[in-house]
This record gives structure tokens, C-alpha cells and sequence, in this order.
């Protein structure tokens, strides 16, 4: 990159963090009126996001996982404008009183909600998010830096022109700026330091780690999913073939779907029926360890395959799926403990003492009991949307919205107290 490209970018950067001051003097109302105006206008350009957003699919193979996360169509746009108003709707995050007490010498104390300030969002291939983090951001009082990949560069212009022309209504258009999307600009933003506050990488594993390792601003792991399914010893056939089937096949793109099925070696033999409709409807590709390839073959429709130790712990975001065969719900949780991403993770049994001591066993942000794993997500938790699922233990965990935009001051009210 150009000294002067990066000239440009700091600059821009510098706008956006003096920006995000003018967002405190908003009103909720305010920024409500605004998330609204852009949900109108997102209706209304639909045909021309779809236009925008076909250019970027023409540069992809429809065969890529990714196309699934790149396609705009009129049922993804009125979601998306549905999501807006949604976000609207909400109680607003900011200046809830957390923490109201007085010390003895009568000095009161006062904990309270404030914004994080310059949110950086680093994402690959999705559009949506675009919406999703900016209404997010402003709902939160934060100022937003979107840093999508080049997938999805014409959609992400023109969601970011409409987000600007409603922006220049209020004087407000630096508080959310896209960066060019060559890779070269992202050391840029990854070294801001002064100008972003937190960085948050959405997208693969290889992504979170590129910016992990190079970011020296905070930051916020989230995205990678390697997400497994423990099917116990006691089984109900019936609601563990339904619940499979919707988590590995409902959009093998996204990052809760299921990725390896673990089972109980006394149910193995049940696996011609849990994964029946996986293979006839779906025609998902099994990489199977010997006891399930056993019990599935000449049994299976789809491709079956034995299974090698790099296929488990893959996020395969395809009709792909990894199955290990345990001895023990202990011995499902140490395969869980190695290949986890710590994002979502299942058990499905009719055994509550299973469940209990699954629960207590696994480290993940979510846990499921006999249900889907596609239900991680912001929207689906009554949240409005997400910035992301935080697959860590520090700030957020799970999916992210708009509590998890905000930090914490402390207010000190006194009466002229000194300390001695």
C-alpha cells in the first residue's frame, strides 16, 4: 500500500473517532428515527441491491460455500430492513444505572452504561452484516468501521451509500466509514491505536487468526464455529434424526451449522436413520470413523467416506459432516475439548443426568439440550441481530448485540470529601 493510501485511511479513521463524540448528544429517539429511515430506504432500493449485489456474485462460483452468504434476494433484504426495526424497537443499552450504592464517608457511587466508542468490524463475504453492525453500533452509541472482503465489494458500496444518505441528514456521516477492501488496508486499521477501540473479526478461522495475531488494538474473537452434536445412549430416534437433519442442512453456510456428529457406540447402528434424509435430500458427503462407516455402509445414500483425524475439527460451511464414535458421554467430551471452536455444542438424549453432565462438562458459548444448534443467533435470542457469536470468556460471550456494545463508567458524587 501507498503512503499516501494509508495517509488517506488514518485520516478517515481520525474523522470517525472525533465523530463518535457527536453521538452522545443524540437522543434515542434520535437514533432510532434514523435506523428507521434506513430500513424505508433499504425498501426502497431493494431491485438496486440486488442489481449491485449480482455483480458481486458474478465473480464467484456458485459451487463456493460462500456464494450462500454473498446472495441478496428480496426475502434477505426485507430481513434485513425487518432487523432495522427491530434494533429500533429495543431499549436503548445506553446509561442503564448498573450500580447505585454510597460509601461510608458518603461519597455515592454510580456504575453506568457508556459506549465503547470506534467499533472496528472485520468480515468476510456477507452483506447483511454491513446493516447488521451499523445499526448495531449506532444503536449503542458507537461509531463503526466496516472492513468487508472483496467478495462482496459492489453490495457493501451501495448499503454503505445508504447508510451515508441517511447519515448526511443529521451531520453524522463520518461516524461509519468503509475501507477499501485490499488486504492492505487492513494492517492499517489493525494498528490504530488511538483511533479504534475494539476490533472485531467475523468470518473463518484463518481471518480471527490473521487478526489476532497482527491487531494491536483489543480485540474481540468471533465467527469460526467447528460446532459437534453428542447423540446419548438414550435415544429418541425421532427427535435426534429431525434435530440433525435441521442443523446440519437447514444453511450449511453459516457458522452454527453441525460439523461432527458424535454417538454412542450402543446407538451407532441407528445411524441409517438419523442420517437418512441428510443423504437422500441433502446428499451430504459423511466422513465416517470406522465403527459408524461400519454401520452406515451399503446403508447410506449420500458419498460415504472413511474418515481421516483432519477431517474433525473442520468447519466445513458445506454438505459435509464428520461422525466419531464414543464409548462414553467422558470420551465424547474430551473429542469436544480437542476440536471445539467454543461456539456451540449439543447433546441429545432422554437422560437428564446426561444432559446435566454434559452441560457442566462443555466449554462453549452456548449449549443445547435435544434442540438445533441453528438457534445461535442474535436475532433468534430476542437480541435483533449480532455483531457476532464472541467465542471467548473476556467482555461478551455467545451472540453479541447491543449490551455487549457498551462498557462502564464509574460516576463519584460527593460533597467535598477528601480522603486522608
Amino acid at each position: 500500500m501507498s503512503n499516501s493510501t494509508e495517509k488517506t485511511i488514518l485520516e478517515q479513521l481520525s474523522r470517525v473517532k472525533q465523530a463518535s463524540r457527536l453521538l452522545t448528544r443524540l437522543s434515542d429517539d434520535g437514533i432510532n428515527r434514523l435506523i428507521l429511515e434506513l430500513a424505508d430506504l433499504l425498501d426502497q432500493e431493494t431491485q438496486n441491491l440486488i442489481a449491485a449485489n449480482k455483480l458481486d456474485l458474478a465473480r464467484m462460483d456458485p459451487s463456493n460455500p460462500k456464494y450462500d452468504r454473498l446472495l441478496l434476494n428480496e426475502k434477505r433484504i426485507a430481513g434485513m430492513s425487518a432487523d432495522l426495526r427491530k434494533v429500533a424497537s429495543l431499549p436503548s443499552p445506553l446509561n442503564q444505572i448498573l450500580e447505585d450504592r454510597y460509601l461510608p464517608n458518603n461519597l455515592k457511587l454510580i456504575r453506568k452504561s457508556v459506549p465503547l466508542g470506534v467499533i472496528g468490524i472485520i468480515f468476510e463475504s456477507r452483506p447483511n452484516v454491513t446493516i447488521d453492525v451499523f445499526a448495531l453500533c449506532l444503536k449503542s452509541g458507537n461509531a463503526s468501521v466496516l472492513k468487508g472482503s472483496r467478495d462482496a465489494w459492489d453490495s457493501n458500496q451501495f448499503i454503505h451509500s445508504l447508510i451515508q444518505k441517511v447519515l448526511r441528514t443529521a451531520g453524522l456521516e463520518d461516524v461509519c466509514y468503509l475501507a477499501p477492501a485490499d488486504r492492505e488496508s487492513l494492517p492499517v486499521i489493525l494498528n490504530a491505536v488511538g483511533l479504534i477501540d475494539v476490533v472485531i473479526p467475523r468470518g473463518s478461522q484463518g481471518l480471527i487468526d490473521a487478526v489476532r495475531k497482527e491487531a494491536r488494538i483489543p480485540v474481540i474473537e468471533t465467527g469460526a464455529g467447528i460446532v459437534h452434536t453428542y447423540v446419548d445412549a438414550a435415544l429418541d430416534r425421532d427427535m435426534a434424526r429431525r434435530v440433525i437433519t435441521n442443523a446440519k442442512a437447514r444453511r450449511v453456510s453459516v457458522c452454527n451449522a453441525l460439523d461432527t456428529l458424535i454417538i454412542h457406540r450402543s446407538v451407532v447402528h441407528e445411524l441409517p436413520y438419523l442420517l437418512e434424509e441428510l443423504g437422500k435430500k441433502h446428499q451430504v458427503t459423511v466422513y465416517a470413523d470406522e465403527d459408524s462407516y461400519s454401520a452406515l455402509n451399503g446403508l447410506y445414500s449420500g458419498q460415504l467416506i472413511p474418515a481421516a483425524e483432519s477431517d474433525f475439527g473442520v468447519e466445513f460451511l458445506d454438505y459435509k459432516l464428520a461422525v466419531k464414535t464414543v464409548a462414553t458421554l467422558d470420551e465424547a467430551l474430551d473429542h469436544i475439548a480437542r476440536f471445539s471452536s467454543r461456539h456451540s455444542e449439543a447433546v441429545l438424549t432422554a437422560d437428564q443426568e446426561a444432559a446435566n453432565r454434559f452441560i457442566e462438562g462443555v466449554d462453549a458459548a452456548v449449549v443445547y439440550v435435544n434442540a438445533s444448534t441453528a438457534f445461535t443467533d442474535g436475532g433468534e435470542f430476542g437480541l435483533g441481530a449480532e455483531i457476532g457469536i464472541s467465542t471467548q470468556k473476556l467482555h461478551a460471550r455467545g451472540p453479541m448485540a447491543l449490551r455487549e456494545l457498551t462498557s462502564y463508567q464509574w460516576v463519584i458524587q460527593g460533597t467535598g470529601q477528601i480522603r486522608a
